[in-house]
């Protein structure tokens, strides 16, 4: 589907673009011939961070000559010949602190990137103190738009895509080969040309790194100092069941039990899930899934022990 979106600029003069939402091998065809035929694209993905333990990638948004490509991951579409354009030395991909989609782009497709350019750290090389990317295309481009942070957060990861989160993500790279050209003027002007070449090579060797076990947050967890020395071992089990529940289901912890669970579950003293239950410190639904791993963990342990 092509469809047009509009944006207010500064002096009520209107602008417009396209995005094409890369479905089929032939839609893959017309957007390889767009990308590469172009000097400069955009780069943006969106993922998420927040309810998955490990970040899910949604969509892959590519700004060309022609048209913005919007690429969905979850599909069937194998996006893997874009990797030819990401490592060419030639093509200049422009991102907005894009340290974390090369990671995860390198992750899930192992692409390799060169010659990119990134606007963020363009504009703070600059001297630019807000560097949203709202905050920097109105800084150097003179353009009012918004971005709306409901949208933000919203579920990328649904599908079907209501058609306004694909305005939002289109627009995330709406401005970028255009920025690009300013800043890099302006790095010129300044003499930090060569600085920034460094530091955008420096991002092409970013890796994503797997999130490990801090095998003392538990004690970071408000409330900890105010328990006992049996009710923070009790903690600290529930603290490192969590993680594991939640790299075994892919799901943020928060979602396995909160933080506050925790804390209320290592102070409740409870012989059976039915006490557990009575408690109500629980619902109903996470005992079903997790009560008899609970009472193990609350089993407590030997008086006088120490929390290790």
């Amino acid at each position: 589907m092509r469809l047009w979106f509009e944006w207010a600029m500064k002096g009520k003069q209107i602008q417009q673009a396209t995005w094409l939402a890369v479905d089929t091998p032939a839609k893959a065809t017309a957007a390889a011939e767009d990308i590469g035929s172009s000097k400069v694209i955009g780069i943006d993905t969106e993922y998420d961070s927040l309810r998955y333990f490990r970040e899910k990638l949604c969509l892959l948004q590519v700004k060309a000559e022609k048209s913005t490509y919007i690429f969905d991951p979850l599909g069937n579409l194998d996006i893997a010949f874009l990797g030819e354009y990401f490592a060419s030395p030639v093509l200049c991909k422009v991102m907005h602190a894009g340290d974390n989609d090369i990671r995860i782009l390198k992750r899930d497709y192992d692409f390799v990137f060169q010659n990119i350019f990134d606007t963020y750290r363009a504009a703070s090389l600059l001297g630019c103190d807000r560097l949203s990317l709202v905050n920097v295309v109105r800084e150097y481009l003179s353009v009012e738009f918004e971005k709306q942070k409901s949208m933000q957060r919203s579920r990328w990861d649904l599908r079907p895509l209501k058609e306004e989160q694909l305005h939002y993500a289109a627009l995330d790279t709406a401005y970028l080969p255009e920025l690009y050209l300013r800043l890099q003027d302006e790095l010129e002007k300044a003499g930090l040309a060569e600085e920034a070449v460094r530091i955008f090579a420096d991002m092409t060797k970013v890796r994503w790194q797997k999130r490990e076990l801090d095998k003392e947050g538990y004690k970071k967890i408000s409330r900890y100092y105010a328990l006992t020395d049996i009710q923070k071992e009790r903690l600290k089990r529930l603290f490192r069941w969590r993680y594991g529940k939640a790299k075994e289901s892919n799901r943020a912890a928060f979602m396995i039990l909160s933080d506050q669970d925790l804390v209320h579950l290592s102070e409740v003293e409870a012989g059976s899930i039915t006490e557990l239950l009575a408690s109500g410190f629980l619902p109903g639904g996470k005992l079903q899934h997790y009560g008899a791993e609970l009472m193990e963990l609350l089993g407590g342990c030997p008086a006088g022990t120490e929390p290790r």
